[in-house]
């Protein structure tokens, strides 16, 4: 298509230049009527040139950027009347793109989802305590003068601190020479606090008779009773005849006894509990320890010393690491019987117990103390049990069977407690054994337990020394002694200073 089949009309703004083209007309040899493309053709499209000469001014009715196109631009229409005069959409200088002019369809909103209806509650209760003030020496309190009181110590009820004032000659003059007054007040900064009060003149003769002036048995027909400010009071100036008082069981040897009540309203917001189910604890030990009881699907049996122990190969797995590997490294994977001759049964039996419950047996009273036995510590049934937990590497059972042996330790067995700990890698318990040697070291040193250990354990000896080393920068008064009782360590002396010969 050449430039000089098209006639070119300008519209000229101060603006915005807009060059129309319009299309050559049909030659002699074309139908009028148009090609069946051009009446499929029903959206209406003009090319137009756009010159920008000032600034860039969207049309009103832009709403959405036109996607820059460089195909051809569609076979023109007869006419260009349909083209509404402000659908021109901005765009650079220079540049030819198809403007579509068509009507948007509006899409209706999408309705949100009803939210589901909610409550609330409001609670208002009171926050209540109590308070009893002894009043010695009541005879010397009279005359004290008109006004004057004695205030019990404050005490806090319900985030506010309160007190009880004893007026002995009344609060006001006209009631000096008749009635006690007795009143509470608020001690500490508050701004309308409400409360309900009751002030008890307590029977000290054991009948129980107490005058009792409750203003919580009124608080349906009056309210609480509102304190303005620190320092507002509720309370009585008549609280009670004083001749009344004096001959009566509420003086005592001269002693007076009056509990205060305070109930401080509070208000708040009581959302609604979601239903809930209460969760029994887990009960997997008890049905693991009936398991290994009643022997069910058992597939694997231990001899120990002739006694027979039924277990399940994946429950051991799953629980020690050396047995997985002893019954699944595809050696003993065939095997249905081990025999295990350097265990006792009852220390076995209390091993397989933990593997399946994950706790030590209740009825073994000997496991969990090592005190009262003549013998050595280590033959006890607690010290096998953190020697096969070593052994087979369960390590709870290593350190259940450590937090027990911490009740024994004392001044005697902390030696032989930490050789202990050091020999079956139960590093929380050797710890423990250090910081208390470490701080009891002088009696430490006087035991047979520490000569032995010096004896056999040396680099024991030497843990024992730094941690010394670390404590002593916690002691002020004795670290010149600590100091030197290590140095005595250092060079091989006891707890006295004397040279020990070193054995070869």
């Amino acid at each position: 298509m050449t430039s000089e089949a098209f006639q070119t009309r300008t519209c000229q703004s101060d603006d915005l230049i807009i060059s129309r083209r319009r299309p050559p007309p049909p030659s002699p040899s074309s139908s009028s009527k148009p090609s069946a493309p051009l009446q499929n053709y029903k959206k209406i499209e003009t090319e137009i040139a756009i010159e920008i000469s000032g600034p860039q001014i969207p049309s009103p009715n832009f709403e959405f950027p036109i996607p820059l196109s460089k195909s051809p631009p569609p076979p023109p229409q007869p006419s260009s009347s349909s083209l509404p005069a402000n659908r021109v959409s901005p765009v650079l200088y220079g540049l030819r793109l198809p403007v579509q002019a068509m009507a948007l369809e509006a899409e209706a909103p999408m309705l949100a989802a009803a939210a589901p209806p909610t409550t609330s509650r409001s609670v208002t209760e009171t926050v209540n305590g109590s308070h009893c003030f002894e009043i010695k020496g009541y005879s010397l309190a009279k005359g004290m003068g008109i006004g004057k009181h004695i205030a019990s110590d404050n005490f806090t009820i319900g985030g506010y601190q309160w007190a009880i004032y004893f007026y002995p000659d009344g609060k006001n003059p006209e009631d000096n020479s008749t009635y006690v007054s007795v009143f509470i007040s608020l001690a500490s900064d508050g701004a309308d606090v409400r409360a309900l009060f009751e002030l008890t003149l307590l029977d000290q003769g054991g009948k129980g008779k107490h005058k009792v002036h409750s203003h919580f048995d009124r608080s349906l027909a009056s309210g609480p009773y509102t304190l303005k400010y620190r320092g507002s009071m509720w309370g009585y100036k008549r609280f009670f005849r004083r001749s009344h008082l004096e001959t009566s069981d509420y003086l005592k040897d001269d002693c007076l006894k009056i509990n205060c009540t305070v109930g401080v309203v509070v208000s708040s917001i009581d959302r609604p509990i979601l239903n809930s189910i209460r969760v029994p604890e887990s009960n997997i030990g008890t049905h693991f320890g009936m398991l290994l009881e009643n022997m069910e699907g058992s597939d694997i049996t231990f001899d120990v010393w002739g006694e027979k122990f039924h277990a399940h190969k994946l429950v051991l797995a799953a629980r020690s690491s050396v047995f997985r590997s002893e019954l699944f490294d595809g050696v003993g994977e065939n095997k249905q019987e081990i025999v295990v001759d350097d265990l006792e049964p009852a220390v076995f039996k209390a091993l397989l117990y933990f593997i399946y419950t994950d706790n030590l047996p209740e009825d073994e009273k000997s496991v969990k103390s090592c005190s009262g036995h003549a013998y050595s510590m280590s033959e006890t049934l607690l010290v096998k049990l953190l020697a096969v937990a070593d052994r087979y590497g369960v390590d709870r059972l290593r350190i259940m069977c450590g937090s027990y042996l911490c009740k024994d330790i004392s001044v005697t067995t902390v030696c032989e407690i930490l050789a202990l700990a050091d020999r079956y890698h139960a590093k929380e318990l050797k710890a423990v054994c250090l910081k208390f040697a470490a701080e009891n070291l002088a009696a430490v040193m006087r035991s047979d337990g520490f000569e032995c250990l010096k004896e056999n354990n040396v680099s024991l000896q030497s843990e024992l020394l730094k941690t010394v080393a670390g404590c002593e920068k916690d002691l002020s008064p004795d670290s010149g002694k600590t100091r030197s009782v290590w140095a005595q360590l250092s060079d091989g002396g006891d707890s006295h200073g004397r040279r020990v010969r070193q054995r070869n």
